[in-house]
């Protein structure tokens, strides 16, 4: 029997089937951004009693995220070194997020590529985002070049700073980085003030009080300054999956304190996996957290830093704040002005809402090895934070 060759109504009417078909798009799966970034709802389960101890309430799996967000933000984002190393993924990270509708990404003309390079190079993935470039020489002000950058900014990340040289002491590199911040910081007040801005300049630990207590000089609030640590939450997860042989994705566990050497705190009793880590293995996972960064640093023979996870770790707070800013509440730990010790500034959870940091959470209860801890902690930090508070008064 000789096939049927439809007529003309009959292909007609094929032709309309097909143009009322959804298109499906070729070559992007249909995961949600947070899964793109390894991200996967936890099974819900009901809680035992003593678990969840270092979750706040609404917070899901470690990340930070409760799910997908439904709808998609339109934020300015500005990222202040953004051609350096940390830089330059930190703003590709930053552009992928569908929250973003514009990039900017600033550096001096002495960086490691042109600023605009950068915007051109990331102008071409597949994302809403519009990426600007922005330079300034060296010795220039902020202040009085950055007006077109940083004006209608929501989120400004600063990934900035000298690294520490031979022969510098601390206090050198404070003073350098600190002019540095400070330059970036005063431009920010004048032209973005409502923007939460993500301090990645160390010493962090003396930066981010002088910082903030500039912005309250000027009228501003202080909680508007953020101190980056997310990378010790991450290094303190995946060091902890690694022993446990858990996938970190489902590991929350908080660091409180700062955010260098011994005033960084992981609270490994607080999560429900690191907490079933035997006791004698706390102080060396304690110590490999604190000495994650130099670990990096010996394996690239001293020829580089951690760029790649710092870009990370800076661009999933960066998600939160702007998730926050749409009224999702994200929880992240980060280094800001506080109460809920006898010092003035310290690192612990932190809830980003619609204005930024809208509350504080308490670092909760401790065991006998983490109490012990904390009052080394507070001894180390307490000079640091007078250190950054005296930069701001003088």
């Amino acid at each position: 029997m000789v096939p049927r060759t439809p007529g003309r109504s009959s292909r007609r009417i094929m032709l309309e089937s097909i143009r009322k078909r959804p298109l499906k798009r070729i070559g992007r799966s249909a995961r949600s951004e947070d899964e793109a970034w390894g991200k996967k709802a936890e099974p819900k389960a009901a809680p035992k009693a003593g678990e969840g101890q270092g979750q706040s309430e609404g917070q899901g799996q470690g990340q930070g995220c409760e799910g997908e967000v439904k709808s998609a933000g339109n934020f300015k984002v500005c990222v202040c070194g953004g051609a350096g190393g940390i830089g330059q993924p930190l703003s590709m990270l930053m552009a992928l997020d569908p929250n973003v509708k514009e990039l900017c990404v600033f550096d001096l003309s002495v960086a490691m590529v042109p600023p605009a390079g950068v915007a051109a190079d990331l102008g071409h993935l597949e994302r809403k985002s519009e990426v600007k470039g922005y330079v300034m020489e060296v010795g220039q002000k902020p202040i009085d070049n950055l007006k077109e950058c940083l004006t209608g900014c929501d989120l400004v990340l600063v990934p900035a700073g000298m690294p520490r040289k031979p022969g510098m002491t601390r206090d050198d590199l404070f003073k350098v980085n600190a002019d540095i911040a400070k330059g970036i910081v005063e431009a920010c007040a004048k032209f973005c003030p409502d923007a939460v801005l993500g301090l990645v300049v160390n010493p962090v630990n003396s930066i981010v009080p002088a910082m903030a207590e500039l912005y309250k000089k000027k009228g501003l609030d202080p909680l508007k300054i953020v101190g980056v640590t997310t990378l010790d939450v991450v290094r303190a997860n995946k060091f902890c999956g690694e022993i446990m042989n858990k996938n970190p994705n489902y590991i929350n566990v908080p660091v409180v304190g700062g955010h260098a050497g011994t005033t960084i705190l992981p609270l490994f009793s607080q999560d429900k996996v690191a907490k079933l880590i035997p006791e004698d293995k706390i102080p060396d996972l304690d110590k490999h957290v604190q000495d994650a960064g130099t670990d990096v640093v010996n394996a690239k023979s001293g020829k580089g830093s951690a760029t790649l996870s710092m870009a990370y770790a800076g661009a999933r707070l960066g998600r939160s704040v702007l998730a926050g800013l749409m009224g999702k509440k994200r929880t992240e730990c980060a280094y800001v002005k506080s109460d809920i010790t006898d010092l003035p500034y310290f690192a612990s959870k932190v809830q980003f809402g619609e204005k930024g940091v809208s509350k504080v959470l308490p670092i909760g209860e401790l065991n006998e090895y983490e109490t012990k801890r904390m009052e080394e902690v507070k001894a180390q930090l307490k000079g640091e934070i007078e250190t950054g508070l005296k930069y701001a008064e003088d």
